[in-house]
């Protein structure tokens, strides 16, 4: 799964992301939060879980 989280390290948005045999995997998020509602512009992190460990772990900036 890839977490997103906002800039206080509050989790905003949990995404699936499917299984692949390739090395490459393309994920898209809309910009809304677990409840539906659209976030802030702003910076964001996310973190890519395998299971319940952190995998790697980037920085992104959400502009409309």
């Amino acid at each position: 799964e890839l977490v997103i989280y906002n800039i206080k390290g509050q989790k905003v948005k949990t995404l699936l992301v499917p299984e692949s045999q390739s090395h490459t995997v393309s994920v898209v998020w809309d910009g809304d939060n677990d409840n539906g509602n659209p976030v802030s512009c702003g910076v964001y992190l996310y973190q890519l879980q395998i299971g319940d460990k952190p995998v790697a772990s980037r920085k992104m900036m959400m502009i409309k």
